[in-house]
C-alpha cells in the first residue's frame, strides 16, 4: 500500500514540471496534462480520455482505500467486460473506497508514455498505477500474460512480488485464466478464486483496517499483510505455497509452507445473485468497442457438462437470476444509458428456465422501438421459432452463432455436447426461413480420440448449413468458424494430450480441402501455433513463470492479435528454458499425475473428473444435472441455495427439484462469463 506521503518512483524522474499536482500531498499527480497533447499522435485517442456517461468520480483524499480495475486489453476490448463493471459499482458505492479503471495502451501510446515518463494511468483521473493501494486485474484467458507484466513495469511497480514493499499496490488477479495462476504466481500477490462481489468487499475491510494499523504501527511488512488477505475466504497467496518435484522433473505437489495457511484454496461463491443486481448504472463507451449494448447475467453456471469447457466446469453450479428482477434491471438500464441492445449474458442463455417469458415480455416493452434483445450465448437445441421471432420483433435479423463443436454425433458423444446434425439443421431452417440472414458456427479440431472422419464431419455440416441458407435467399451467408482444441484445468480434459500445431494445421487444411468448391460458405481458423502458447500457459507450473517474463522482455504483448507477432519471442523464450513442450503439452496425463492446481479447489472432485474422461473416451455423455439425480461432481456440498428460480416451478419445469448449488462468475476478480468478449477478440471479430 502506498505510504502516508506519495513519492514517485525514480524512473518517472521526466520533465514532470508540467504534471498538474494538487496542492494535498496525498493526492497523486495526475498525468492528464502531460498526456493530452499526446493523443493527436495516436490512434484512436478517445479511449485514454475518460468521461464516459455513468463513470464514477470520487474524490482521492475522501477515500481510504483505492483500487485500480484492470482488463489487460485495450479499451476496446476491456471496456464491456462484466465483472470490470460490477466490482467498479460495488466499490464506488461505498463511502470509503475509490475504484477507477486501467486498460493496455496499444503500441502508439505505449512508446510515447515511456519517452515522456506516463505510468500506467487511471481513465477517470489519469492518476498513476503506482500510487493505488490494491491493481485489480481480471484474467480472463492466457493470452493476457504478458499484458500484465507490461502494465506493471509501465506502472512503476516492480512485477515481481517479492520485489514488492507496504509502499506498493497489492497486485490481486481473478477470472477464468487465474485457476491456474501457477504460471504467473511469482508476480502475482494474490488471487480470487471464484465469485468476486463478496470477496472484494472483505479484502476491502481488510486493507482499510491494514492501513490503519500501518499507521499506527500494528502492521510493519508486506508478508502481514498477506497474511490478513490470506484469511479472506477464496483468496489464494501464491508465495504461502510451493511446488514440490520428483527426481525425474515431474511435479509431485504444490504445498503450504506458510503457518496457518490453508493446503487447498476454496473458492468463493455468491449464493443468491438477487443480492447483487448489477451493474445497475453500466458505463457508456466514449468510442467503439466490441459489444455496445447493455448486459445483463441473466444466469451464473452451467451444468451442462461439456467435457472441454473449463467456465462451465468452473462456474457450477446454476444459479438464475429472478425475471422480474432482469426486467427491472433492463428497463431501468436501456433509460439511463440509452443502448440500442440488450444483451442477456449466460454461458448458454436460452436454457435459462424462463427464458420465453423473459424473451416475450422484454420484447412487448420494446415492440415499436429501435432497441433490440440478443442472446449472445445460444445453443443450438433451445432455440425455437418463439425465441426467433421474440428476439427479431423488431426487425433486426442480422446473425445467430451456435457451436456444436464437433462435426459428427461420435464426437460429439466424446465431448458431451449432446447436439445432433438434426437439431443443428432444424435450427437452421428457422433462423433462415424466419429471416435471419447469417448463421455462424463454431467448432474445434484436435479434440480427444478424434479421427479424420470426425474431422471432415465439420466441413460436411457446413455445407448442409449454407444449402439451408442459400435455399431461403441467395443473399444468406453461412461461416465456419474452426480453431485448435485446448485443454484446460478443472474440467475431465485436462488429462488430453494437446495436439501440435502441426497435426492441427492438417486437420484444418482438410476442412478447407471440402469447403473450398462453395464459394459462399466462409472459413474462418485461428494461427494453430497460438494454441501452443495458450496450452502452455493453461496447464503449466511454476517453471513456466521464466517463461513469461522471458518472452515480455523480447517483446511479447498482445499475444493473439494478429497485428502483433509475438509466437517468435515465445519459442525463443520456451528454447531458452530447457522446458519440453512434449512434456508439458503433447503428451496424455496418467490417472495420478499431480496438477499445478490441486491445490486450488474449484468445487470439482477430481475422481469425479477422472470418470468422466474415462467415459469420454468410451463415449458416454452424461445428462444435465438440473433434470436428474445429483451425479457427485463436489460441487454442491456446504452450500446453501434457498432462493428461487424458475425451474422449481412445477407448471413450467414439471416436478420439483432441489437446488443444489453455485459456482463463480462475476468479477475482474471473479471473470463474469461474458464470453463472447474475448471470443469476439479471438477471432478478431468486432
Amino acid at each position: 500500500m502506498c505510504a502516508a506521503t506519495l513519492t514517485i518512483p525514480s524512473h518517472f524522474d521526466a520533465d514532470l514540471a508540467a504534471i498538474r499536482r494538487p496542492h494535498d500531498p496525498q493526492v497523486p499527480p495526475s498525468y492528464w496534462d502531460v498526456l493530452e497533447p499526446v493523443l493527436p499522435k495516436v490512434s484512436q485517442p478517445a479511449q485514454y480520455v475518460g468521461g464516459e456517461h455513468n463513470m464514477s468520480v470520487t474524490p482521492w483524499a475522501s477515500a481510504r482505500t483505492r483500487w485500480l480495475l484492470c482488463y489487460p486489453d485495450t479499451y476496446a476490448i476491456g471496456q464491456p467486460n462484466q465483472g470490470i463493471q460490477i466490482l467498479y459499482e460495488l466499490l464506488n458505492e461505498r463511502a470509503t473506497s475509490l475504484a477507477e479503471r486501467a486498460y493496455a495502451p496499444w503500441f502508439d501510446l505505449e512508446e510515447e508514455m515511456r519517452a515522456r515518463g506516463i505510468p500506467t494511468f487511471s481513465l477517470e483521473h489519469h492518476y498513476p498505477l503506482w500510487a493505488f493501494d490494491v491493481f485489480g486485474v481480471t484474467l480472463p484467458h492466457e493470452l493476457g500474460h504478458t499484458n500484465l507484466l507490461n502494465l506493471l513495469d509501465l506502472g512503476g511497480v516492480p512485477i515481481r512480488s517479492d520485489e514488492r514493499n507496504l509502499d506498493h499496490p497489492i497486485v490481486l488477479a481473478g477470472g477464468h485464466a487465474a485457476f491456474n495462476p501457477e504460471p504467473l504466481a511469482p508476480f502475482l500477490d494474490a488471487v480470487v478464486m471464484g465469485d468476486g462481489e463478496e470477496a472484494v468487499l472483505e479484502i476491502d475491510d481488510v486493507l482499510a483496517t491494514a492501513k490503519t494499523d500501518r499507521v499506527e504501527g500494528r502492521l510493519t511488512s508486506r508478508v502481514e499483510l498477506l497474511e490478513r488477505l490470506s484469511g479472506v475466504t477464496g483468496v489464494y497467496v501464491p508465495s504461502f505455497y510451493e511446488p514440490r518435484y520428483a527426481p525425474d522433473g515431474r511435479l509431485r505437489a504444490t504445498v503450504a509452507t506458510h503457518p496457518g495457511t490453508l493446503p487447498r484454496v476454496p473458492k468463493r461463491t455468491v449464493q443468491d445473485l438477487e443480492d447483487f443486481p448489477y451493474p445497475q448504472k453500466q458505463i457508456v463507451p466514449m468510442t467503439e468497442t466490441v459489444h455496445e449494448r447493455f448486459s445483463v447475467e441473466i444466469f451464473r453456471g452451467c451444468t451442462r457438462g461439456c467435457r472441454f469447457c473449463q467456465a462451465g466446469m468452473i462456474t457450477r453450479p446454476v444459479r438464475e437470476r429472478r425475471p422480474e428482477t432482469i426486467q427491472k434491471l433492463v428497463t431501468e438500464g436501456v433509460k439511463d444509458t440509452g443502448f440500442e441492445e440488450v444483451g442477456l449474458l449466460s454461458l448458454s442463455s436460452a436454457d435459462h428456465a424462463d427464458i420465453g417469458d423473459i424473451a416475450r415480455n422484454l420484447a412487448d416493452t420494446y415492440e415499436g422501438t429501435t432497441t433490440s434483445l440478443s442472446l449472445p450465448s445460444t445453443r443450438v437445441d433451445a432455440f425455437n421459432v418463439t425465441l426467433s421471432n421474440e428476439l427479431a420483433r423488431n426487425g433486426r435479423r442480422t446473425g445467430l452463432t451456435f457451436a456444436p463443436e464437433a462435426g459428427s454425433e461420435r464426437m460429439r458423444a466424446v465431448i458431451n455436447k449432446m447436439v445432433s446434425e438434426e437439431d443443428m439443421l432444424r435450427t437452421a431452417e428457422i433462423a433462415f426461413a424466419n429471416g435471419w440472414r447469417n448463421v455462424k458456427m463454431y467448432f474445434m479440431v484436435g479434440l480427444p480420440t478424434e479421427r479424420d472422419e470426425d474431422v471432415e464431419a465439420i466441413a460436411q455440416l457446413g455445407i448442409k448449413v449454407y444449402e439451408i441458407a442459400q435455399k431461403h435467399g441467395r443473399g444468406n451467408k453461412a461461416t465456419v468458424s474452426v480453431g485448435g482444441f485446448v485443454p484446460k484445468p478443472h474440467t475431465p480434459f485436462q488429462w488430453a494430450a494437446q495436439d501440435t500445431p502441426e497435426e492441427i494445421q492438417r486437420k484444418l487444411d482438410l476442412v478447407l480441402e471440402i469447403i473450398k468448391p462453395y464459394k459462399g460458405l466462409r472459413l474462418r481458423t485461428n494461427d494453430p501455433q497460438e494454441g501452443v502458447i495458450e496450452g502452455l500457459l493453461a496447464r503449466g507450473d511454476r517453471r513456466v513463470a521464466p517463461v513469461v517474463e522471458r518472452a515480455w522482455r523480447l517483446g511479447a504483448t498482445f499475444d493473439g492479435w494478429h497485428e502483433s507477432d509475438t509466437l517468435p519471442y515465445w519459442h525463443r523464450a520456451i528454447a531458452d528454458s530447457g522446458l519440453s513442450l512434449e512434456e508439458l503439452s503433447h503428451h496424455e496425463r496418467d490417472e495420478h499425475e499431480a496438477f499445478p492446481w490441486d491445490h486450488l479447489d474449484a468445487g470439482l472432485d477430481k475422481q469425479w473428473l477422472w470418470d468422466d474422461w474415462v467415459d469420454s473416451i468410451a463415449e458416454k455423455p452424461l445428462d444435465d444435472c438440473r433434470w436428474i439425480p445429483c451425479y457427485d461432481c463436489g460441487v454442491c456440498p456446504g452450500l446453501d441455495i434457498a432462493h428461487d428460480t424458475g425451474y422449481t416451478n412445477p407448471e413450467t419445469r414439471g416436478p420439483t427439484l432441489p437446488i443444489i448449488n453455485s459456482g463463480p462468475a462475476a468479477g475482474p476478480l471473479g471473470g463474469s462469463p461474458d464470453l463472447p468478449t474475448s471470443a469476439a477478440r479471438l477471432d478478431g471479430d468486432a
